[in-house]
């Protein structure tokens, strides 16, 4: 209430110039089509003599939606599942053959094209879910009454049908269940507090480690829970670590931009590093948006003689953004200019507008799962400590916000030599020439492998 409306992200971005079919490729497409249906009633047919007979089509390997049994063992459903899967391939098969089209304009078509099909999959409606029918059955239509309620409360807060609860918020408490590595905040200014967190071996690292997370994000990503906290298992390696966690950010940080956050965040750390150990060099890891910072004041340290960060590791870091993935659909100029008067009035992109972008991502996963379970079903969310660390999502400086996406996603301005300034001095990332170690994840669809493994032809 009072914020940004979360979905003008995802209806700005889709204004793709008007495409053109081929006849002959339409005819033949619904031709195969066709064949696949008579195929598919062939084969319903024979199930429903109890004879066997092989599926049409099969769900992708990891779709999860299916996997009940019912979908495959009731001739019915199996019929239904089939059909869809059917219609999601032609769509996709119109969508690839559209004429008229530069790069940007596809992706923008693919991506309304699978968010379409993924809408409309048969899982999402209680009469076409096996599922849900069961429950209905066995609860008499409790679990709808129930849906119904978790549906109001998610409105009553604020959300809507692209942004599900997708955990019990309540669950979890910072400090308490969740982030609990002991650790001191030693220094704090406008921007950020850095957390100091002690080794725990008898035997220690001479220099400290600095880790640098996104400003778009919680800290405590990497420190979830005693089984996966990558912190807890750092210091137990013998390392000294510091950890910036970002302010949340309002109004007052519109005009905020790199230069502030790289003055104000990886600089102030390092000179209060020194202060609180005593030393002057350290080794440093950047994560995400936080690991674009990193290279860009490394590039500029390297301009300036500045050796105090003498080795780095990215996890899951871009500075080369020719293949940044799908989130490129958001960040052409028709979307920016349909959010830039409500961005700059309120100061930052809000928090909601971005969850509701990276959700559509990954939609599958994250609204369509949780409208299943939270609306259909009428279950609470499981109680999870990494989408818990997901809800807690933070807002991001109006300036700072257009400025990444002109400067790296648009123009890409990171990856050319003298491209960008940062704090007066323009950076060139091949000067950077200490030991880097560079990590992505395979199924990223924020940084994805490809996008990642570009910084190699970056450093020197």
């Amino acid at each position: 209430p009072g914020g940004a409306n979360p979905l003008d992200t995802m209806n700005a971005a889709f204004s793709p110039k008007a495409p053109t079919l081929d006849p002959a490729k339409v005819m033949d497409a619904q031709m195969a089509l066709w064949r696949d249906y008579q195929a598919l009633w062939l084969n319903t047919t024979a199930r429903l003599m109890n004879d066997e007979a092989e599926p049409v089509v099969k769900p992708a390997p990891g779709d999860t939606r299916f996997r009940d049994k019912a979908w495959s063992e009731n001739p019915v459903f199996d019929f239904l599942k089939q059909s869809y899967l059917l219609n999601a391939r032609w769509v996709e098969s119109m969508l690839a053959q559209m004429e008229g089209l530069d790069v940007h304009s596809r992706r923008k078509v693919d991506f309304l094209g699978r968010q379409i099909v993924d809408a409309l999959a048969p899982t999402n409606f209680a009469l076409t879910n096996p599922v849900v029918l069961k429950e209905i059955a066995e609860t008499k239509g409790e679990n709808l009454t129930r849906g119904l309620a978790n549906l109001m409360a998610d409105m009553k807060d604020g959300r809507h049908a692209l942004r599900p609860r997708q955990t019990d918020m309540d669950a979890f408490e910072v400090g308490v269940n969740i982030a609990t590595s002991p650790g001191s905040v030693i220094f704090q200014n406008p921007f950020m507090q850095l957390i100091q967190y002690a080794p725990t071996t008898d035997r220690v690292f001479k220099k400290p480690l600095l880790i640098v997370p996104p400003w778009i994000n919680k800290f405590y990503i990497l420190d979830l829970g005693a089984e996966n906290s990558f912190i807890r298992w750092i210091v137990e390696q013998g390392y000294t670590v510091f950890v910036v966690s970002w302010v949340n950010p309002d109004e007052s940080f519109a005009e905020m931009g790199f230069d502030e956050y790289a003055e104000g965040g990886i600089y102030a750390a390092l000179d209060a590093i020194e202060k609180a150990t005593g030393e002057r060099n350290v080794t440093a890891i950047g994560y995400c948006i936080g690991g674009t910072l990193l290279a860009a004041v490394l590039a500029r340290m390297a301009a300036t003689g500045d050796a105090r960060i003498d080795a780095v590791a990215f996890f899951a870091a871009q500075a080369d953004f020719e293949e940044a993935g799908e989130l490129r659909v958001f960040t052409d100029a028709d979307t920016l200019r349909a959010l830039r008067p409500k961005v700059e009035s309120q100061g930052y992109l809000d928090d909601a507008a971005m969850a509701t972008t990276f959700n559509a991502l990954r939609a599958n996963d994250l609204i369509w799962y949780f409208v299943v379970n939270n609306y259909l079903m009428g279950k609470q969310p499981p109680v999870f400590d990494l989408l818990f660390w997901n809800a807690d999502s933070t807002r991001f400086p109006a300036r700072l916000f257009f400025d990444y996406i002109e400067k790296l996603y648009q123009d890409n301005l990171l990856a050319k030599p003298g491209g960008m300034e940062l704090l007066g001095t323009p950076v060139d990332l091949s000067k950077i020439r200490i030991p880097m170690y560079i990590q992505a994840s395979k199924d990223d669809h924020i940084a994805p492998v490809t996008s990642v493994f570009r910084m190699m032809k970056l450093f020197s």
